[in-house]
């Protein structure tokens, strides 16, 4: 072979073997990168494995609650209409217990009132009217001025004053000698 084109192929030669190093090393770099890659994807994927059992569990968690009995709004809705209508009725008849009540009472009343009348003029019927032909003028003009006590009867101030009786109706004009009231100022004539 000729020497010169020994040396090309020499030269040839050497410069594919470099180019081969070159193009080993860069292989190197590259499956170094990709190895890294990997275990960064493996990293990930561990992470995410994680993250999707914990979805599982709380998945399942919200699973198990779904399946409690849970009250609808319109569940709770007729429920409180029913006690509407239980709370209307308990009011209505509680309403009409007591009108019964009150009508009891209202007719005890009218009967009390009526027998209360009854015996008031029973009582006026039977009481003799004092003085019918009116009052006389002929009593002392001279006397005291009495309060009515509690307990006072016409009879009791009489005895008390030492006036007559007769006088303190004529003076005071009293057609009906039970109706004097305590803390009636009366005037006796000839009373002391």
């Amino acid at each position: 072979m000729h020497p010169m084109r020994l040396l090309f192929v020499l030269l040839a030669s050497a410069t594919l073997l470099a180019a081969q190093n070159n193009s080993v090393d860069q292989l190197r770099a590259e499956m170094a990168a990709m190895r890294e890659d990997m275990r960064m994807l493996n990293q990930r994927v561990g992470e995410l494995t994680l993250t999707v059992e914990q979805l599982n569990r709380e998945n399942n968690q919200l699973q198990a609650k779904a399946n409690q009995s849970y009250v609808t709004v319109a569940q709770l809705n007729d429920a409180v209409a029913d006690m509407n209508k239980a709370l209307r009725a308990g009011l209505t008849d509680q309403r009409r217990d007591i009108l019964d009540q009150v009508g009891d009472r209202i007719e005890k009343l009218a009967r009390q009132t009526q027998s209360a009348l009854d015996a008031l003029a029973k009582n006026q019927a039977t009481r003799p009217a004092i003085n019918p032909g009116g009052f006389s003028e002929n009593y002392p003009k001279d006397g005291i001025s009495y309060t009515v006590q509690s307990g006072d009867t016409l009879d009791v101030i009489a005895r008390k004053t030492g006036a007559k009786k007769i006088d303190i109706i004529n003076a005071n004009r009293i057609s009906d000698p039970s109706r004097i009231l305590a803390g009636q100022t009366l005037f006796i004539p000839g009373g002391k």
